[in-house]
């Protein structure tokens, strides 16, 4: 099932419990706006070349919209769909003033130069400038972009709008971005695996953690975990997997990683198959690579007793299903990424504000966020007698449904 899907049918089923009227149901479910743009840029050998960007804007009921724009070959309507109505459930769950959007350019980011990747950031930022602003939209890096590709959409959006750090977050620290704001995703999926975990009378500390995904959320959260106490004993990335059942070295590991860009070749481990990883014996799988990878193929086969989604949608409906059956408990991506937008969010406040945090502030207060989160999504499965997932979306739904109807808009 794609994303959009399954993103709808959860949405729907969280309507269904919420009791809501159908015309305010389909009035959330209908994005705001869609933008598409053809994006022309001369190569480096003086060819032209074009790509098509996209911009969904979904819902701007609590605030302005957030989200990332992701530079990939399979960048679509449907999936940018799917994912800028993700953004406004998960800014809802995580309570903070915003609404989701999310944009992206059809490309490969590696097959651009530098210079190539900047121009092409700098016409898309033209065509879009108008519908963005710092109480409008406000984006942010994905996959294939980073801060760089924000400091250029700060620049280009400044030479419009006048200086503007808060019209993008995860800038470079010199532009205005946040400490903390790197590590913010893989410290709130800790911040998720300990809420989880305290429910059953676990620490972090002697649980088994298997990682899909080794970039900059998996990274982290292996690197956190490994801090807290936790075992990490297998883990993949594009290169490779490697497992070991005593815990893998993860400050050598990252060492590793840097030197050789990816775990392939690291001897403290065993090499594994990387799609047998999913199914190693653990306490904690941490899906934090691409989505629908638990599917009704393999979720019979998981060992693991807890699931943190830590990517965007990596579990199928289907595959709900059968691991519920089984027992094992499931940590939703709606809730569980969501310290990458909350420390986005801080960023934004500091940016208006123009007064910096230190690093211990904006750790301290995404623990707050994250652990309020928590306790409000439990209230909502006991509420509605629901699975965490279902506790998640009816937190998000209800929170937007409510600021709609108080805004006058379902008429």
């Amino acid at each position: 099932m794609n994303a959009l899907a399954a993103t709808n049918r959860n949405f729907r089923h969280a309507a269904k419990l919420l009791g809501l009227d159908s015309k305010l149901e389909k009035s959330l479910l209908i994005p705001f706006r869609e933008i598409k743009v053809e994006c022309t840029i001369p190569k480096d050998d003086g060819t032209l070349a074009s790509y098509v960007g996209f911009r969904v804007q979904h819902d701007n009921a609590r605030g302005p919209m957030k989200g990332g724009i992701r530079y990939h070959p399979e960048v679509d309507p449907d999936e940018v769909n799917a994912l800028a109505q993700l953004m406004t459930w998960k800014t809802a769950v995580a309570n903070i003033p915003y609404g989701g959007a999310k944009g992206g350019i059809g490309c490969v980011p590696g097959e651009l130069s530098s210079s190539e990747l900047e121009r092409l950031t700098r016409v898309f930022t033209q065509k879009i400038h108008d519908l963005i602003g710092i109480h409008t939209d406000v984006p942010a890096p994905d996959m294939g972009t980073n801060s760089q590709t924000m400091a250029w959409i700060l620049d280009e959006y400044s030479k419009f709008h006048g200086h503007s750090p808060a019209i993008v977050t995860g800038k470079p620290i010199d532009l205005g971005g946040s400490l903390g704001r790197e590590a913010a995703t893989g410290r709130g999926v800790l911040f998720a695996a300990e809420a989880l975990l305290s429910e059953y009378g676990k620490p972090i500390s002697g649980q088994r953690f298997v990682i899909q995904g080794f970039g900059n959320v998996g990274s982290w959260a292996a690197r956190l975990i490994s801090e807290a106490g936790g075992k990490v004993v297998a883990v993949s990335d594009v290169t490779g997997a490697i497992k070991n059942k005593d815990g893998l070295d993860i400050p050598k590991l990252l060492e590793h990683v840097v030197k050789n860009r990816g775990i392939k070749g690291f001897d403290g481990g065993d090499a594994l198959d990387a799609k047998s990883l999913l199914v190693e014996d653990c306490d904690v799988l941490i899906p934090a690579a691409l989505g629908g990878v638990i599917n009704k193929e393999n979720a019979n086969d998981i060992r693991a007793k807890f699931i943190v989604e830590a990517a965007n949608h990596p579990t199928d409906p289907e595959a709900d299903e059968i691991l519920s059956k089984k027992g094992v408990h499931i940590v939703p991506d709606i809730y569980a990424n969501a310290g990458g937008v909350t420390v986005s969010y801080f960023e934004w406040v500091q940016n208006i504000q123009g007064f910096m945090w230190d690093e211990n502030k904006v750790n301290n207060e995404l623990k707050t966020y994250m652990t309020r989160a928590f306790k409000d999504l439990k209230s909502m499965c006991k509420n509605h007698n629901c699975d965490l997932r279902m506790g998640a979306f009816t937190l998000g739904v209800n929170r937007v449904a409510r600021a709609t109807l108080l805004r006058g808009w379902e008429a």
